[in-house]
């Protein structure tokens, strides 16, 4: 199999994290090479968080070059322009349709782009969804992350099945159900 390439973009505590050791999971069960590297930009302060996912037969490097990406997630609209870059010819953009001003914009030292959906729209192919709200609806707003998983599954080489399977091993026990219900809502998108 060829190398496969995933990126999963967002700002800190938006759930990069979780979802990359899902994503992970899914594709180390499924007996393939993976690598993952993780770049914090101030995560804490809610700073970008990149991560790069890689899989195949085997694997070299972690890095995702520019203009390679398979598939990008993004779990907040401005990342998804940061980032789209990194998507190659016929890769897909699934992007969560949230605004999270960053401190720049919030001093008034620079102003948040306006149509950024739209305008990544013209050129890639753009998945998007209010996942905060379809979590709100499932009774809580941590979930949106797995809810954009979701969508981006339907994007990868793995079964609804092998998705849940990890969910069940790697979110805390007492979430299973609501990950997974959260899951699916995104994949039945």
């Amino acid at each position: 199999m060829l190398t496969k390439n995933i990126m999963i973009v967002g700002v800190g505590g938006q759930g990069t994290l979780l979802t990359s050791r899902i994503l992970g999971g899914v594709i180390t069960d499924a007996g393939f090479d993976v690598k993952l590297s993780e770049v914090h930009g101030m995560a804490q302060r809610g700073g970008s968080v990149v991560t790069f996912v890689r899989y195949g037969d085997n694997v070299a490097e972690p890095i995702v070059e520019e203009g390679q990406a398979d598939v990008l997630i993004a779990f907040e609209r401005l990342e998804a322009l940061r980032y789209a870059h990194f998507l190659k010819k016929d890769g897909v953009l699934v992007v969560n349709d949230t605004k999270i001003e960053p401190i720049t914009v919030v001093t008034g030292a620079a102003k948040y782009p306006d149509n950024i959906i739209e305008n990544l729209s013209q050129k890639y192919k753009v998945y998007t969804a209010d996942a905060m709200n379809e979590a709100l609806k499932l009774g809580n707003s941590k979930t949106f992350n797995v809810i954009v998983l979701g969508i981006a599954a339907q994007h990868m080489d793995f079964s609804e099945e092998a998705w849940l399977k990890v969910i069940e091993k790697v979110v805390p026990p007492k979430t299973v159900e609501l990950n997974k219900k959260a899951f699916l809502t995104g994949y039945n998108m």
